[in-house]
This record gives C-alpha cells, sequence and structure tokens, in this order.
C-alpha cells in the first residue's frame, strides 16, 4: 500500500479497487479493438492467424501499465515507448517463426499507426471519467485509521496521492492526549475518537476499511483491538512500522506463507545476478584488452624493479562472504611472512621505488 503503482507495473489483482482493474485492461483492450477495427476496415475475416495474434497481443500487454507521466507530452512518450517495444517483440517473433506474411500488411499498418493514438487517448481519457464515477455518492470506500502517528500520516499521503484507489480517509482514532493528538492528525484527517471507540465508531457508521498504523511494540493494544472488531464486516489491515526504522531498502517476502522483511539483501538475486555477472565478464574482458599496453609495461617495471613474481595474491571476501583470490602488482620487496603480518606503512622500507609510483597513482 506505501509503494506508488504509479511507477510500478501493475498486477491484475481480483481483490484491487475496480479502477485499478479497470486501468490494467486498458492497453490490451485498447490494442486488440484497434486490430479489430483495421481488419473491419479492409473486410479481412477474423481466422485462426489473428486470433493468435490477438492473443499474442493480450498476454504481452496484459496487465496494462498506468502512467505516471505528469504531462500531456511525458504521457505520450511513455506510450509511444511501451508501443514500439511491444512491436519490436511481435516482429522477433514474426520474423522467428516465419508467419509476417500471413497477415494483410494494410491491416498490420493501419494498426501500428492507430493504436499508440487510441492508447494516449484512453490514458487521457478513462482516468478523468473513473475520478469523476468515484467522486459520486457512495463510490469510494470509506477508511478509518486506527493510530495518528508517522505512519498513519505516510499511509494517508499515499491514500490521496492515488485517487483511482476509491478509498476516502474518515478520520483517525488515537489514545495519546488531546494535544499530541491534534498535532500529529494535523492536515490529514480529524480526531474521531480513542483506540477503544474505533469498534462502535464501525458498528454505527459505515467503514469498508480499517488501518490498524499502532506501533508493533503496542501488540497488547492491537490484540484487544482486534478482539473488538471480530464481528465487524469492514476490511482489516495491519500496517507495519517497520519502514519508520529506517529501513530503506526493507522488502516484504514470504517464506511458505510467513512474512519475512528482508533488511540488508544482496542485489544480484535471480535474473539480476545472472545479468551482472555477465556484464562484469563482458566488461571485464574490454577493459582488460584495452589497458593491456599499460599493463604489460608496468608488469616489467616491477620485474625490473626487484626480484620476485610481477603479481601477489590477497585474500578479500566478496558477496555472501565468499573468499576471493585478488590479483594485484606487486609493489614491495619479497620477504618471509612473519607470525605477525605487518601492514605497509607511509615510507615503508620495504616499497620500491617503482612500487611507490605504483601506490601513489593506484596502479
Amino acid at each position: 500500500m506505501l509503494a506508488d503503482p504509479q511507477t510500478q507495473r501493475q498486477f491484475f489483482e481480483p481483490r484491487a479497487a475496480p479502477a485499478a482493474q479497470v486501468m490494467a485492461l486498458i492497453d490490451p483492450l485498447v490494442t486488440i479493438g484497434v486490430l479489430l477495427l483495421a481488419m473491419a476496415l479492409f473486410r479481412v475475416p477474423f481466422d485462426g492467424p489473428y486470433l493468435i495474434l490477438a492473443l499474442v497481443v493480450f498476454s504481452l500487454t496484459f496487465p496494462g501499465r498506468s502512467p505516471g507521466a505528469s504531462t500531456v507530452g511525458a504521457l505520450a512518450g511513455e506510450v509511444v515507448i511501451g508501443w514500439v517495444t511491444t512491436v519490436a517483440l511481435l516482429l522477433f517473433i514474426g520474423w522467428a517463426t516465419g508467419t509476417m506474411e500471413i497477415f494483410d500488411p494494410r491491416v498490420l499498418s493501419a494498426w501500428l499507426i492507430a493504436t499508440p493514438v487510441a492508447r494516449f487517448a484512453t490514458h487521457l481519457g478513462v482516468p478523468k471519467l473513473l475520478l469523476r464515477l468515484l467522486a459520486a455518492e457512495g463510490a469510494q470506500r470509506v477508511a478509518v485509521i486506527a493510530g495518528a502517528c508517522g505512519l498513519g500520516r505516510t499511509l494517508t499521503e499515499q491514500i490521496r496521492r492515488q485517487p483511482l484507489l476509491g478509498v476516502r480517509i474518515a478520520g483517525f482514532f488515537d489514545d495519546r492526549g488531546p494535544e499530541r493528538t491534534m498535532e500529529a492528525a494535523r492536515g490529514i484527517g480529524p480526531i474521531l475518537g480513542t483506540i477503544d471507540e474505533l469498534p462502535s465508531y464501525a458498528k454505527s457508521h459505515r467503514v469498508d476499511l480499517i488501518y490498524i498504523t499502532l506501533p508493533m511494540a503496542s501488540q497488547p493494544r492491537i490484540v484487544r483491538l482486534l478482539d473488538q472488531l471480530h464481528d465487524t464486516t469492514a476490511s482489516i489491515y495491519f500496517v507495519p512500522d517497520i519502514f519508520l526504522f529506517d529501513l530503506i531498502q526493507a522488502r516484504i517476502d514470504t517464506i511458505g506463507g510467513i512474512p519475512v522483511a528482508a533488511v540488508c539483501e544482496t542485489p544480484f538475486h535471480g535474473l539480476d545476478g545472472v545479468v551482472k555477472r555477465a556484464s562484469d565478464i563482458v566488461l571485464a574482458l574490454l577493459i582488460l584488452l584495452l589497458i593491456s599496453p599499460l599493463l604489460l609495461a608496468i608488469a616489467i617495471g616491477v620485474k625490473l624493479s626487484s626480484p620476485g613474481p610481477v603479481l601477489f595474491r590477497q585474500r578479500r571476501y566478496g558477496l555472501d562472504g565468499r573468499e576471493i583470490q585478488v590479483y594485484k602488482f606487486r609493489s614491495m620487496r619479497v620477504t618471509e611472512d612473519g607470525e605477525v603480518i605487518r601492514q605497509a606503512t607511509r615510507d615503508d622500507e620495504r616499497v620500491t621505488r617503482f612500487g611507490a609510483f605504483l601506490r601513489r597513482y593506484s596502479l
């Protein structure tokens, strides 16, 4: 709920707000609709190949992306980029399967040109229409928040930034003193009562959603509140306050249905790890090829500066704490390590003149 769906791909969720479901269907329905209109215009029958094309298009465009553009120009850019990406994938599939010549070029040309225009117009008009429908009396879901704290304020701000959710915050319930409570809720909504008064309010008023934003340290109050709300018809959501603990990269996941919060994790997981590994190898080979003359010159300088190998190995610890071997140009004279390994210091007598040059310029 705290994530901004304007910057994320909207996954079609049966329990999502109706407006979100409509937005998820815009791209596939408009794209296929324009295809059908182009076929009708040129009197082309909707047979097997076009049915397969429509199914492929639906799989590529569903669920649709809700544009996060703030201007008409930015919206047009997002629509064009999305359509170009889809067309590129379709062209690749057609080339790989050798089915390009099956389709009428007139239909395809009209479809390719008209689809981004239709998408743009739909993305421009449908949200405005949905907002007008949601503004009607009784169309929005009414929500109350238990806890006029920082998390409650953040939740309220996020809901108000997403009007297509169709949620209206009626107010807050909090147990703190009037002065602290009013200060916390200033500018975001009225205080409707204490936490203990929330169940009776939910019974006597129309309340569709209840968000509990109390700190996790208030477990007894949360358990008592949930027990008092056992017979309510409202949907109840508990919003954990772990995001307030400066967990910038916290991510919620599940293991066998048990929720876990990823406080610190490697960014190179799954497909990201494969891409990172491939890019490391490719970039490393290219860079080594480019700087090979410099590496050869340094190797000759190290060999002439003092007896011993050109390279030496150091132990380092990489991803997941695994030990790796790092190769470096030798900048010191070869000596046997004692019981205590002494690190290099300023004006260390073990550093050769050429080694000092390498250290100075980080070579």
